[in-house]
């Protein structure tokens, strides 16, 4: 599944964005997952970037919830924050496969929209407050810049304070 879908989620997103009629940018840069040094390369600060991390929720013994956390860039996911949104017993990152075939989309190019319905967004007020977010494109060597009111009008995300400060 991660095959076909990882190449389509990129083609997705642009054919969402076009047939809403959102004004955004595409930013053609070196290959970068990571947060701080594609920040660097598209030349903003990491706040105003979205960082996407798919999470393994257990609910209960017998219910399992996936979740895309969406925080700014210069901060991390209160994982308790998480617990507690959704007074699960166990929050954790998912497995580098689960994450992929959800997010349809490889480590460090995963977007803060969900193409599955098994995947839940939920994004911190700070993400889509920003006058300008940026996030790479499904692809490692594009990145993508929109208004967060844009993003949010779009992706539907559930908005609850969920970013931490980063470790020191």
């Amino acid at each position: 599944m991660p095959g076909d879908d990882a190449y389509d989620t990129y083609d997705r997103l642009i054919s969402l964005l076009d047939a809403s009629s959102v004004d955004y940018k595409l930013i053609d840069h070196a290959p970068e997952g990571t947060t701080d040094a594609v920040c660097a390369l598209r030349g903003h600060p990491a706040s105003e970037a979205a960082k996407c991390i798919v999470l393994r929720v257990k609910v209960d013994r017998r219910t399992t919830r996936n979740v895309l956390a969406v925080v700014p860039g210069d901060r991390r996911v209160d994982l308790d924050a998480i617990r507690a949104l959704y007074a699960a017993r166990y929050v954790g990152f998912s497995d580098a496969e689960t994450a992929e075939r959800l997010a349809r989309a490889i480590p460090g190019t995963v977007l803060p929209f969900s193409f599955d319905p098994d995947l839940e967004v939920v994004a911190d007020p700070d993400v889509v407050a920003q006058p300008r977010l940026y996030f790479n494109a499904a692809r490692l060597d594009r990145s993508l810049c929109l208004p967060g009111a844009d993003y949010e009008r779009l992706a539907k995300p559930r908005v609850e304070p969920i970013a931490g400060p980063l470790p020191e």
